[in-house]
C-alpha cells in the first residue's frame, strides 16, 4: 500500500511564497495547513500533530525562533522535523535557528524543487528513526551536579530544573555520558546534528556558548563544559 507522504504546516506571513510552497508540497503529495501568523502558527502546533513543519523565521505576532523553542519545549509536536525560511544569510543567524530547534534552513530565494527535496528528506529521517524510541534505549545519567532523563526530555543542574533545546539537550548528553572523554568538534557535529543540517564546525562553538548560558554557575568561567584548546570539548570528570 503506497504510504501518504504526511501533514505539513506551513507558517510564511508573505502570501505570494506561503500559497507557493502549499501548493508546490500539495502537489508532492503532502497535506498542508499553511497559516500567516506566528501566534495561528504556534496554537496549530501546540493542538494538532504533524510530520513536517516549514517555518518562517521572521514572522509577525510570534517569531520562529519563539515557535522552536516553545514547541520544542512541551505539546504534541516536541519531535517534528522543522525546516526554517530565513531572508539572513549571515551564519550567526542560520546557527540561532538552528540552536532554537530546527532540524535545517534554507536561505530565500529558493527554489520549490529544493525545498521539496528537504521536507522530503526530513520526513523520511523522522519515520526512519523515531526520537522517542531512540530515547528509550539510552539511560539517566547523573554527573556531579547534572541530571538528565532522555526519555522525559528534563535536566536538572544543581538541584534546578533547566529547559534545554533538542541540539542543547543532546550536546550535553554526549559530554555527560562520559566525563573528562575529549570529543572533537567534527565528532560533536557528527553526534548532534546526525547531518539534518548545513552546518559547520563553528556551530558546535556556538551551540556550547548557549548551552553555557543555561548550566554554568559563571559562563565565562565554566566549570562543567571544559574547552580543550585547539581539539573540542569535555565534561569535567569532578
Amino acid at each position: 500500500m503506497h504510504e501518504t507522504p504526511g501533514r505539513v504546516l506551513v507558517v510564511e506571513d508573505e502570501r505570494s511564497i506561503r500559497e507557493l510552497v502549499a501548493q508546490q508540497l500539495t502537489r508532492a503529495g503532502y497535506t498542508c495547513q499553511a497559516v500567516a501568523d506566528g501566534a495561528d502558527g504556534l496554537r496549530w502546533l501546540l493542538n494538532e500533530p504533524f510530520d513536517v513543519v516549514v517555518l518562517d523565521l521572521m514572522l509577525p505576532g510570534v517569531d520562529g525562533m519563539t515557535i522552536c523553542k516553545t514547541v520544542r519545549r512541551r505539546g504534541i509536536n516536541r519531535d517534528v522535523p522543522i525546516l526554517m525560511l530565513t531572508a539572513r544569510r549571515e551564519e550567526s543567524e542560520k546557527v540561532a535557528g538552528l540552536t532554537s530547534g530546527a532540524d535545517d534552513y534554507v536561505t530565500k530565494p529558493f527554489g520549490v524543487n529544493e525545498l521539496t527535496a528537504r521536507v522530503t528528506a526530513l520526513a523520511r529521517r523522522a519515520r526512519r528513526v523515531p526520537r522517542p524510541i531512540e530515547a528509550k534505549q539510552r539511560g539517566h545519567i547523573t554527573a556531579g551536579s547534572v541530571e538528565l532523563d532522555p526519555i522525559k526530555h528534563l535536566v536538572r543542574v544543581r538541584g534546578t530544573d533547566v529547559s534545554l533545546t533538542p541540539h542543547e539537550f543532546e550536546l550535553l548528553y554526549r559530554l555527560s555520558s562520559q566525563p573528562g572523554v575529549l570529543f572533537t568538534r567534527k565528532q560533536l557535529l557528527a553526534d548532534v546534528w546526525h547531518g539534518q543540517a548545513f552546518v559547520t564546525e563553528r556551530s558546535v562553538d556556538t551551540l556550547v556558548r548557549h548551552l553555557r548560558r543555561k548550566i554554568e554557575v559563571d559562563p565565562a568561567e565554566p566549570r562543567l563544559v571544559l574547552t580543550v584548546w585547539g581539539y573540542g570539548y569535555k565534561f569535567t570528570e569532578t
